[in-house]
C-alpha cells in the first residue's frame, strides 16, 4: 500500500513551481490529487503530469483565487470531487518585487489577495472536513518573512503575515485535531526565482 494511498489532497497553485512539485509527489504515493490556478492551460497540463505520476485520482478547478468568490468556488469543487479533503497545501501566490515609495498601491493589495487572504479562505471552507478526518494544512510561505528587503517589501509583509496566520492555525488546530505547518523554502529552482532575479536586476540596473 502506498503512504497516501486513500487519501484526498488540495493544492492551490498546483500548476507550476513548488505546488505542482508537491502535487507530483503525493500523486507517486498514491494520493488523489485536485489542483486550483487560475491558469486553464497550466492547470490542464499539470493535471495531465500528476495523474502520470500515479494518482489514484485527479481533478483540478480554474478559479481566480484573488477573489472570495473563486476560493470558495475551488473549495467546494474539491469537496464535490472527493467528498472530502486530508489535506491541503497552499501554494499560491507570487507577489512582486518593487523599490519604495515608487511601487504601486496594487502590488500590495495583490499581494495580500492572493498569497494571504486565499490562504485564510481556502482553509476555512475545507476546515470541518479536515477535522473530522484529522488531516493536515501546509502553508508555503518563504524566507522573506524573516528577512526584509527594501527590494521586496510586498513579499515580505504577505509571508510575515501568513507565518503569523499560520501558527494562530497551528494552536487552533491543536484543538480541533488539524495538523497545520508552515514551510519557509530557500531558493528554489523554479519560473518564479527567475522572475524575481529578473525583476531585481532590473531595478538595480
Amino acid at each position: 500500500m502506498k503512504r497516501f494511498e486513500g487519501k484526498s489532497v488540495f493544492v492551490s497553485g498546483g500548476s507550476k513551481g513548488i505546488g505542482l512539485a508537491c502535487a507530483k509527489l503525493l500523486a507517486n504515493e498514491g494520493a488523489c490529487v485536485f489542483l486550483a490556478s487560475s491558469n486553464n492551460e497550466r492547470l490542464s497540463a499539470a493535471a495531465d503530469a500528476v495523474d502520470a505520476d500515479g494518482a489514484a485520482e485527479v481533478g483540478y478547478h480554474v478559479a481566480d483565487l484573488r477573489t472570495l468568490d473563486g476560493c470558495n468556488a475551488a473549495a467546494s469543487a474539491v469537496l464535490e470531487r472527493f467528498s472530502s479533503c486530508d489535506i491541503f497545501i497552499h501554494s499560491a501566490g507570487a507577489t512582486k518585487g518593487g523599490i519604495f515609495p515608487n511601487q504601486p498601491d496594487e502590488d500590495m493589495v495583490d499581494g495580500f489577495a492572493l498569497k494571504f487572504h486565499a490562504a485564510v479562505r481556502l482553509a476555512r471552507a475545507p476546515w470541518p472536513s479536515l477535522k473530522e478526518n484529522n488531516g493536515t494544512v501546509i502553508n508555503i510561505v518563504g524566507g522573506f518573512a524573516r528577512t526584509p528587503a527594501a527590494d521586496f517589501m510586498v513579499g515580505g509583509a504577505v509571508n510575515a503575515a501568513l507565518a503569523n496566520f499560520s501558527k494562530a492555525l497551528a494552536e487552533k488546530g491543536l484543538q480541533d485535531d488539524v495538523n497545520v505547518n508552515w514551510v519557509h523554502p530557500g531558493m528554489t529552482v523554479t519560473e518564479r526565482l527567475d522572475g524575481i532575479f529578473a525583476d531585481r536586476a532590473e531595478q538595480q540596473s
